[in-house]
């Protein structure tokens, strides 16, 4: 469905910011990408969804491909009509409407113009206290209900692809256990693809199918999601366990210099 191929972006003619990113993302799949702060994930996402230009940021090298047509450098609102729907870090929801009129807002994206009625029905069969909590103002909502609220908001445009970023972000671990878990349960019946960018490695590895690790602008790593468990330089970075199963502090895998076994 999607396919980076050497992607490379550059800010502002002068800072380089991805280097040779490639992935790729199958139908009905969830795909994590991981990574530190700085890593670049969230500019490969917005690589994929066309919000580069609105940061001076460009593709300079490489293909996007989606359902085999390109869209590196593409206008973020025909990306948005192709099924491509990205949900930012921070939720980003309109503090002053309702959580149905936040829903509502989402339908304007909508690639084939649904009925209004039918995809609040859905929303609210994914995420039932919204429905209880429709006429409550977006400001009022917990972090947990805003961010049912931002991912219900990109299910009204019925996308084939959702880029969701930091989901899990300022959540207490029950509320991203609940959301992640009923993520899985929205693509395996609407047959929808996720991209997710996450820096809570366990929880993501969790739900996806595969995933790829990133540092510094480059694809380091990737694998299905049990491999990427189980490898031992993942779940001493990334999950701060030792070779012997012990807890480090993440100070100390701050500080280590990376052996990059993966790099070979």
């Amino acid at each position: 469905m999607l396919s980076l191929n050497n992607v490379e972006v550059v800010y502002s003619n002068v800072i380089l910011t991805l280097r040779g990113v490639s992935l790729d993302v199958g139908e009905n799949e969830i795909v994590a990408l991981l990574g530190a702060n700085g890593a670049g994930k969230t500019t490969t996402l917005k690589a994929i969804s066309g919000l580069l230009k609105l940061e001076l940021g460009k593709v300079t090298r490489g293909e996007i491909s989606f359902n085999d047509k390109r869209i590196e450098n593409g206008n973020p609102e025909n990306i948005a009509k192709m099924g491509i729907v990205q949900v930012m870090e921070g939720r980003r929801i309109f503090a002053q409407l309702t959580a149905e009129e936040n829903l509502r807002v989402g339908k304007q994206g909508s690639r084939d113009g649904g009925n209004m009625k039918e995809l609040l029905d859905k929303v609210y069969h994914y995420f039932p206290r919204l429905k209880d909590l429709r006429n409550r103002q977006g400001g009022y909502l917990s972090g947990g209900e805003q961010q049912m609220a931002v991912i219900g908001r990109a299910l009204m445009a019925t996308p084939r692809l959702m880029l969701l970023d930091e989901a899990s972000l300022g959540l207490a671990p029950l509320m991203t256990k609940e959301i992640f878990g009923i993520i899985k349960v929205i693509v395996a019946d609407e047959k929808h693809s996720v991209l997710m960018v996450e820096q809570n490695v366990l929880a993501a590895l969790f739900i996806a199918h595969r995933g790829f690790v990133m540092e510094n602008g480059k694809i380091v790593l990737d694998g299905s999601a049990e491999a990427l468990l189980k490898n031992e330089d993942v779940r001493e970075f990334y999950l701060g366990l030792s070779q012997l199963g012990e807890k480090t502090s993440y100070r100390q895998v701050k500080h280590y210099k990376r052996r990059k076994r993966w790099l070979g």
